[in-house]
């Protein structure tokens, strides 16, 4: 009897140290997740950075949704999330508090419009978008195109990619209500397969299925958007609330890295803030980058 009471206090006190083991390890374990949430225009980079990160960081995990810069900025203003991508300043959004949330630039974005093939269009001047998009030109005949009706496609309110076109494409007009799509990739494919249909996205997005046309004779490329010679760009930021904690700091840095900067950004279709020659406050003024 007093043997098996001896077993028995033995077996109690190993598994009560195993269990205590458990519960010490199990953070350890249980990995760092990071969400992100937001612009479109910037998910394919912050994905792919945090891949990257991943890879090299066991136990760290990126997780990257879209939505919108919209969407991005309200939930991590309300801490739902660890990250906001944005195409746009949160000062420039209205619902956000801009105070309560830090900025971290990360690249820069180049927006173009896109036409369908069928207009027949390559190159426009910013008077002419500026009327295709508030519909007083209603058919790209009017602009040297083909006798086909225009069909706009906008992106959805609270975009990001919208409101940067809107700001310095359209030099603040505001475009007619037309069907919304809520994501760049989207509206790519429905311009590529309606014939006149005419949208926009960022330069990661452009691919031969559509017509990306010249504005006032200049390309949508990144040497003229490191120059300022291509107006339509945007900072792409990633907001935190507050100082991010250390993980997410960590993460963020790597993504500031030589590594990422002359790797990815370029290789996803966007510029490091570190090639380009100008900077572009909120309210549009340039001075040399420094």
């Amino acid at each position: 009897m007093k043997r098996s009471w001896i077993v028995g206090t033995a077996l109690v006190a190993v598994a009560a140290g195993l269990l205590s083991w458990g519960y010490a390890t199990r953070e350890q374990n249980s990995g760092v997740n990071i969400n992100a949430v937001g612009s479109t225009a910037l998910q394919p980079l912050v994905e792919a950075a945090g891949e990257d990160y991943a890879n090299n960081h066991k136990g760290v995990f990126v997780n990257v949704q879209g939505g919108g810069t919209g969407t991005g900025l309200a939930q991590v203003q309300t801490g739902a999330v660890d990250l906001g991508n944005s195409d746009m300043f949160a000062e420039e959004k209205s619902g956000i508090d801009a105070k309560k949330l830090v900025d971290h630039k990360v690249a820069v974005v180049g927006i173009a419009p896109m036409i369908n093939k069928q207009a027949g269009v390559d190159k426009l001047t910013k008077a002419q978008l500026t009327g295709i998009f508030t519909g007083k030109i209603k058919n790209w005949q009017e602009v040297g195109g083909k006798n086909l009706p225009i069909v706009i496609v906008n992106r959805v309110e609270g975009s990001g990619t919208r409101a940067t076109f809107e700001k310095w494409g359209l030099d603040g007009a505001t475009s007619v209500d037309a069907q919304e799509q809520d994501s760049s990739g989207m509206a790519r494919s429905v311009v590529s397969s309606t014939p006149g249909a005419v949208s926009y996205a960022a330069f990661a997005y452009l691919d031969k299925t559509i017509t990306v046309p010249t504005l006032d004779g200049v390309t949508a490329d990144k040497k003229n958007v490191q120059d300022g010679s291509w107006p339509i760009w945007s900072y792409e930021h990633i907001y935190t609330k507050g100082q991010p904690k250390p993980d997410v700091q960590a993460f963020l840095d790597s993504i500031m890295t030589k590594h990422i900067q002359s790797t990815l950004v370029p290789q996803l279709g966007y510029i490091s803030i570190h090639d380009m020659k100008i900077q572009r406050d909120m309210n549009g003024h340039i001075t040399p980058a420094k």
